[in-house]
């Protein structure tokens, strides 16, 4: 590569990095819960029970109740007959429905904090056997917890105002009122509350013809001002350094169906004015869609949630080095309102993995074919980056590319790489012809050098120079940057495909090493965080680094140092400067996006001996 090219590759390269550690996001001042320490008393009752603590009045009881199947494990609570878990199982030998694989942090929880991998968190009721009987042990691992949920040891315990599909409103705490289960059994479960203003039944019931689908159909005689329903705030995934939080809503214009991506609040913001038909909450990987089946008011409701308020489980890795501190991960809330209800309205709830293959599945599962009616629930997953408008068609086209080798290879790693070989070949003719233009400017490179020193105080005559030498060799120093253009866009793209792409997520290709495409890849680990290191020692950006410079070295005419120009200088300092740079921008990037990359530099390095072969050919 020429200078301009290696200069250009370096900025653009350096910008991108830059803008991912100061862009700000949203931020409010942290909310922090007044909590009381109440005395442990000993359980004398059948069901059992959970102390809690929070900043009203009275303690109360709260109980849990757990429906599962091989999709989800739902946990309810007492505390307005809500949700304060849902969590999915992880794919295994006794669970192959399942698409949810385990990822380090789920790993290193249930080495650190055994209590915070236990699922459910808390002693619970569940059917069997024809009986609804008290279970006190709770199974450690093997489930992803969608929601944020408590964090035993930390006192960061959650009000029931944040579980899932709780009712809330701004003048009551009616989300702490205590509901009593009324009915329960294998796939299903009612709740129901009654005071001097209303009475509220809730019956859950799994979906038997969808994978991670319930409904939920509530009913509310009486009062129904000012109340809005919840969707609950999604666990944090964190991806190369960020988390991609988004809020969605499908809404019908012009008899068409829109999905729209919401802007991240920065307080409460309440519309007024729009149907939704559906609300999304996401963080990327995961999320919950709440879809009425029946007509509600208009409007919906965002909030922005402080991360002191309501901390992710991340907070517990290396918790004695803040390595996650809490304010970091804010959360989202959405709302849609219950005004108007009529007595019986059904909610479908769809909470789980967004994966394209499964959301496809449930969309055909509810599709009309006679009305033409389609959920289009696929929409909500969305491509995630400050780039994503550019990047989203080019991130497209790769994963469908990527789904063709899948099915031949049946890995994604070896995916990754024969897309990139691919990639390679369709970028062919513009990358022979910047490999040809840079070996024609390192020829030219001398003559240049005496130009620019024979007409150093006459810049016009310079050029003017410097393009007639140009146009007699048949050189363009414009030309090493222009496949570099045409490139920026699908290295953009498969970063921003790795960030939210869920089938890639958890996926190992080398075991032992490179666990999952969507993560950094670990060696080994240690306990004290290192500047730029933190505690993890990745092995593959290193390669890149290193074989970005020996490409470098190759790609570039050993010159005379004693007859070395300023330009060659510069080149052959740059030379050693950008491997170090890519492997730090590269360091705590997804391991496949370090395939990507490097297989992308082997396949050019065969690529340029190549071009050099015919080059040499056709001169003799």
């Amino acid at each position: 590569m020429d200078k301009r090219t290696i200069l250009f590759v370096f900025l653009m390269a350096a910008s991108f990095y830059i803008i991912q550690l100061i862009i700000p996001k949203p931020k409010q001042p942290d909310i922090v819960q007044t909590e009381q320490q109440v005395p442990e008393k000993k359980e004398d009752i059948t069901p059992p029970t959970i102390k809690k603590k929070f900043s009203f009045d009275q303690f109360q009881e709260e109980r849990f109740y757990v429906l599962e199947n091989d999709f989800q494990m739902l946990v309810f609570s007492t505390k307005g007959g809500s949700i304060a878990e849902i969590n999915l199982p992880f794919k295994s030998k006794n669970n192959k429905e399942s698409i949810v694989n385990s990822i380090e942090i789920d790993k290193e929880l249930k080495l650190i904090s055994p209590k915070n991998a236990s699922f459910p968190l808390h002693p619970y009721f569940v059917f069997e056997d024809g009986k609804i009987n008290k279970k006190n042990s709770t199974t450690l691992s093997g489930y992803y917890p969608l929601i944020r949920r408590d964090l035993i040891g930390d006192e960061k315990e959650v009000n029931p105002k944040f579980y899932s599909l709780n009712i809330v409103s701004d003048y009551e705490e009616i989300e702490n009122a205590n509901f009593k289960m009324t009915d329960m059994g294998k796939d299903y479960i009612t709740f129901e509350y009654a005071d001097a203003n209303r009475k509220i039944s809730k019956t859950y019931q799994f979906a038997k013809e969808a994978p991670y689908t319930f409904d939920m159909t509530l009913s509310i005689e009486g009062d129904t001002k000012n109340l809005w329903l919840t969707t609950g705030v999604p666990e944090v995934e964190h991806t190369s350094g960020r988390s991609d939080p988004t809020l969605k809503i499908r809404t019908f214009r012009k008899q068409k169906s829109v999905v729209e991506k919401l802007k991240l609040p920065k307080d409460t913001t309440t519309i007024s004015a729009v149907f939704p038909d559906w609300i999304c909450n996401s963080n990327g990987f995961f999320g919950i869609i709440i879809d009425p089946l029946n007509e509600l008011a208009p409007g919906y409701r965002t909030k922005y949630i402080a991360g002191t308020t309501l901390a992710t489980r991340l907070t517990l890795i290396d918790a004695q080095y803040n390595l996650y501190p809490a304010a970091k991960y804010p959360g989202y809330e959405m709302f849609l309102p219950l005004r108007s209800i009529g007595k019986k309205t059904t909610f479908r709830v769809v909470a789980g993995p967004f994966a394209k293959d499964t959301l496809k599945a449930i969309d055909a599962t509810y599709s009309n074919a006679i009305t033409g009616y389609n959920p289009d629930y696929v929409d909500a997953k969305s491509i995630h980056g400050f780039f994503a408008f550019v990047s989203e068609p080019f991130a497209k086209l790769m994963f469908l590319v990527m789904q063709l080798f899948y099915k031949i290879t049946h890995s994604w790693g070896f995916s990754i790489i024969l897309l990139t070989l691919v990639l390679r070949l369709m970028l062919y003719p513009l990358n022979a012809w910047s490999i040809k233009s840079n070996l024609k400017m390192q020829k030219l490179a001398p003559q240049i050098e005496e130009i620019k020193k024979k007409w150093e105080k006459d810049p016009q005559r310079q050029k003017l120079e410097m393009m007639k030498i140009y146009r007699q060799k048949g050189a363009n120093p414009l030309m090493g940057c222009f496949p570099i253009f045409i490139q920026l866009p699908f290295l953009i793209g498969m970063f921003d495909l790795l960030k939210t792409t869920f089938e890639l997520r958890g996926v190992p290709f080398v075991p032992g090493w490179i666990t999952s495409l969507t993560s950094p890849d670990v060696l080994f680990s240690w306990g004290y965080p290192i500047p730029l290191l933190g505690t993890d020692f990745h092995l593959l950006p290193i390669i890149v680094g290193i074989t970005m410079y020996l490409q470098s070295k190759f790609m570039t005419k050993k010159p005379d140092k004693s007859k070395m120009t300023d330009q060659q200088k510069q080149q052959q300092m740059l030379t050693t400067i950008m491997p170090i740079a890519f492997t730090v921008l590269f360091y705590k990037m997804p391991s496949g996006l370090n395939l990507y990359f490097l297989f992308s530099m082997l396949f050019g390095v065969i690529q340029q001996i190549y071009t050099n072969k015919m080059m040499e050919k056709n001169k003799n």
